[in-house]
């Protein structure tokens, strides 16, 4: 559920965009549409997480920018900074902190061995990196509407594929440290 409550505003942004046919306006409504779910969020949970917040702010900076200067490219950059940033962040977690990002999310649901928490760690590192590339690749290579549809279907099938190939992943960990007890 959460993860389409994330997807909203782009899915909001596909529709504007397939009714319209113009990225400016649908950037133009993406802005309150992300403004709106934060507030949902916050009014549901008293909480925003880190990653939505910088997913807001470079929402608002980069479509104001595309929406302001009638210029799309910073619209389409903004997955690729947000996929980045995420990517740096899980990196340095590696080496800040006592736990690296991934374990601090999920431990309380799971117990897994310190290596596995840091190989699933980089893997999240290495998917934010693949996903920023591929963002640009169809943004410079592609149609304006074939973007669209890659950042709907494409960024959500590929970060569902993902999260599948860590859930098998992770139930080869959970199973042996069961094993261990």
């Amino acid at each position: 559920m959460k993860l389409l409550l994330d997807f909203l505003p782009v899915i909001i942004f596909f529709a504007v965009y397939k009714a319209t046919d113009d990225i400016i306006i649908a950037t133009a409504v993406l802005i309150p549409a992300t403004l709106l779910q934060m507030l949902y969020t916050w009014i549901r949970t008293h909480t925003i997480e880190k990653m939505q917040l910088v997913t807001l702010v470079l929402v608002i900076i980069l479509g104001g920018a595309t929406v302001l200067l009638q210029d799309k490219t910073f619209i389409q950059w903004k997955p690729t900074v947000v996929n980045w940033l995420f990517g740096l962040a899980f990196l340095g977690s590696q080496f800040i902190g006592s736990k690296p990002i991934v374990q601090r999310i999920m431990e309380s649901n799971l117990e897994l061995p310190d290596f596995a928490w840091r190989n699933l760690n980089y893997a999240w590192v290495v998917f934010f990196v693949v996903m920023g590339i591929l963002n640009l690749i169809v943004a410079y290579n592609f149609s304006e509407e074939t973007w669209v549809n890659f950042k709907l279907f494409g960024m959500l099938g590929l970060t569902l594929i993902f999260i599948l190939a860590q859930g098998l992943y992770l139930s080869r960990h959970i199973q042996n440290t069961d094993n261990q007890d």
